[in-house]
Parts: structure tokens; C-alpha cells; sequence
């Protein structure tokens, strides 16, 4: 892997951060296989993203992080999956945590970094645990799946719902957690993105967390934050997936564009490239990955422009573009859809990178992040005059 060196008081450009990325690709692609069958990435490829700077960017910069804007980042995460999709994706689920350090008590960060600048958060943010709240912080207690790369992290995110004195709930927040107050669950067993350790996470037994190392993932208002730390909590985090994604569905049309050059049909002897139906199945899927890529860009210079002009998103805004980050994993899943269905049985066999890059992005389609079908009805809904759904983009109101 490629070790740039890169200091924590050097701040790259994005071209330079973008640059490293891509000649990350060839090795990470050679690798991808071994990272399914070791079922985790390998340290020295988390190392070689600390090297390259890969984790600062979204880092504040009191922390020695780059405070860049989140599209840099999802363009870096589009780049990297190109090469192995799973260490991509503990990419971008490690390393949208430092966003998440924007939000928060700057006493957090000081608990995480004040030692290592360097070290990684995992998560899982289903509310799938117990909460109390307490004198000074909380009482959490549980167990919480699919914590991808967690392998890598020296602390986790975890989600839980807080709930009033009626036990009615009144917000959805992440509680910062030290590994050593939690034991991985080895059940990861999975037939796409098998790379990714995404294990689960069994607490300790009434863990203590501090108010400082709690956030709300519902709350969304003006503050004085700098300007990458105002976009909503769900935006950054479901469209980093759905970036990541990107960089899968343009490996399977950098793999197929390779095979179908060269490959000649059993039959005739010609080559498959000369086929009508290839080339419509290929043009049809970059266009699919094109319009996505469009979608991207274009939903994260709308809401720039608007924390640019100091403004909030609205309710309906923010349903949209969380349609359109959706939409984007399902249109990478019809394009590695329409590619495979042109590689026969060749494109069967666990030797060929295509069979893996389709599971992968089966997979990671699947993640809540990328539910198109419901982010579609809510939108309807909201624009028939439906109300949104409670605790997803604001709080209750205090009776």
C-alpha cells in the first residue's frame, strides 16, 4: 500500500487527497479478495488511509483534521471504492465519525484524541439497547449488530433512544463508548461486502457514559459551528454510503470494460465487444452510474449554497435529497445488474472480481441508508400534507 507520509499539520488539497486515493486503487483492487476471505481489512490498509490523510478530512482542525466540506470526502470515498469495496466502506464508516466530533462538547474529543489524534471510532447506531438516564450522563446497556471495521476502533458510536419520564420517546442519540467497555461478537457471516468485520457489539454491564459524549442525531438548527459541522447528522452519514457505493458500481464497469475488450464469443469466435446487446448494457449502466454521480454533486452544491447563505434545509428538502442518496445505491445496483447479466457463466466463478463487486453492491443497496422505496412515500407524503415521521428530522415538541 501506498504510505504518503502525510503530517498532521500538512492540509493537501483535495486534488492532492483525490491523487492518493487513485493510485491506492491497482493494490486495493489486488487485495480484495483477500480482505472477503479474511472477513476484515487488514491493519496496514487502515494504516495507509491514517497515512494518507484520509481520516483528517472531515477531523476538526483543533484536532489536527483537515475541517474540509463533506462532498470532498464522499469524492475520496467514490475513488477508494473502485479498488476493494470493503476496505472502502470501513473507510467511510470510520472516518465519518470525525464529522461527528463537530457536533459535539469539545471535552469528547479530548477523551478520544487527547492522546492519539489518530485513533478511529466503529458505531452502530440502531437503537437496539437500553437507556436511563442518570445524574451526569447515562446508564447504557445492550447489544448492537453490524458494526463495520470495528475491528479498527478504540471507541464506538452507539445509537439508543431517550425517552421522558413516561417512557414516551423524545430523541435518538449516539453515546460515545471505549472498546474496553464492550466485547466484539464475532457473527459477521455474510455473502457481500464479507470484508468489511461489520460484528456486533455486547456492552458491559450498566456502562456509563458522560453527557459530553452523547449527541442528538434528530436535532437540526443554526448554530455557530463551522460550516462543514451544519449539515443534518443523516445527510452526511447515508450519503457517505451512498458515495461509497458510487465508487463499487464504477469498479464493475471498469472490470467489465476489460473483459469485454478482449473476450471473444465461444460460438462464433468474434469478439463479445462487436455484440449490440453488450454495448446497450454498457452504456445503459455508465449512464446509470453518471446520472447518480450527477445526483450527488448536485444535492450536496444545493445544501452548501444554502448553509453558505446561513439557512436551514426544510423538512420536505431534506426528504428529497435523502430520495436522492437513496435513489443512488439503487441505480448502482441496476447498473451491476444489467453488466452481469452480459458475463454468463464466466462471471460465476469466484475468480472473476465482477461476482464480488455484484454482492458487494447487492449488499451495501441494502443498507437502511439506501431504502428508496420508503424515502419515496415519506416525500410523497409530506408534499400530499402528511406529517414526517417522529424522531428523523425533528424532535418532539415540549408540551
Amino acid at each position: 500500500m501506498i504510505n504518503s507520509n502525510v503530517g498532521a499539520n500538512v492540509i493537501p488539497t483535495e486534488a492532492e487527497l483525490l491523487a492518493r486515493a487513485r493510485a491506492m486503487v491497482p493494490a486495493l483492487r489486488a487485495r480484495a479478495a483477500e480482505v472477503e476471505k479474511a472477513r476484515r481489512v487488514p491493519a496496514d490498509i487502515v494504516q495507509s488511509f491514517k497515512d494518507a490523510g484520509f481520516f483528517r478530512i472531515l477531523q476538526p482542525k483543533r484536532w489536527g483534521g483537515y475541517e474540509m466540506k463533506p462532498i470532498v470526502f464522499m469524492r475520496l470515498l467514490s475513488e477508494l471504492g473502485r479498488g476493494c469495496s470493503s476496505s472502502a466502506w470501513v473507510m467511510m464508516i470510520l472516518g465519518v465519525h470525525n464529522w461527528e466530533f463537530g457536533l459535539m462538547d469539545p471535552q469528547a474529543a479530548v477523551d478520544v484524541w487527547g492522546e492519539d489524534d489518530q485513533a478511529v471510532i466503529a458505531s452502530s447506531y440502531p437503537p437496539t439497547g437500553t437507556l436511563q438516564e442518570v445524574e451526569g450522563g447515562y446508564i447504557l446497556n445492550g447489544r448492537w449488530p453490524t458494526s463495520s471495521g470495528t475491528d479498527h476502533g478504540t471507541w464506538a458510536f452507539l445509537g439508543a433512544l431517550k425517552k421522558d419520564a413516561n417512557g414516551k420517546p423524545v430523541d435518538r442519540i449516539a453515546l460515545l463508548v471505549p472498546s474496553t467497555e464492550y466485547e466484539v461478537i464475532d457473527d459477521w457471516f455474510v455473502f457481500g461486502l464479507a470484508g468489511t468485520g461489520s460484528k456486533s457489539l455486547q456492552l458491559k454491564k450498566d456502562v456509563f457514559v458522560p453527557k459530553h459524549r452523547a449527541h442528538s442525531m434528530v436535532e437540526y438548527k443554526l448554530t455557530e459551528r463551522s460550516k462543514p459541522y451544519l449539515y443534518p447528522f443523516n445527510m452526511v452519514f447515508y450519503t457517505s454510503v451512498s458515495s461509497v457505493i458510487l465508487g463499487f458500481a464504477q469498479a464493475g464497469v471498469d472490470v467489465f470494460i476489460e473483459q469485454m475488450s478482449v473476450r471473444r464469443d465461444n460460438g462464433t469466435g468474434q469478439l463479445t465487444a462487436l455484440s449490440p446487446y453488450v454495448k446497450d448494457r454498457l452504456g445503459n449502466a455508465v449512464a446509470k452510474v453518471r446520472s447518480a454521480r450527477a445526483r450527488l454533486e448536485q444535492m450536496m452544491a444545493e445544501v452548501e449554497a444554502k448553509i453558505e447563505r446561513g439557512e436551514l434545509l426544510t423538512t420536505a428538502e431534506r426528504m428529497a435529497y435523502m430520495l436522492d442518496g437513496a435513489r443512488i445505491g439503487r441505480e448502482c445496483e441496476e447498473a451491476m445488474l444489467l453488466l452481469f447479466k452480459c458475463t454468463s457463466a464466466r462471471g460465476c466463478y469466484l475468480s472473476n472480481p465482477i461476482q464480488r463487486i455484484l454482492r458487494d453492491v447487492l449488499v451495501a443497496a441494502n443498507h437502511i441508508t439506501q431504502d428508496a422505496d420508503n424515502n419515496a412515500g415519506l416525500l410523497g407524503g409530506i408534499l400530499l400534507g402528511h406529517e414526517p415521521p417522529p424522531l428523523m428530522y425533528s424532535l418532539p415538541e415540549v408540551v
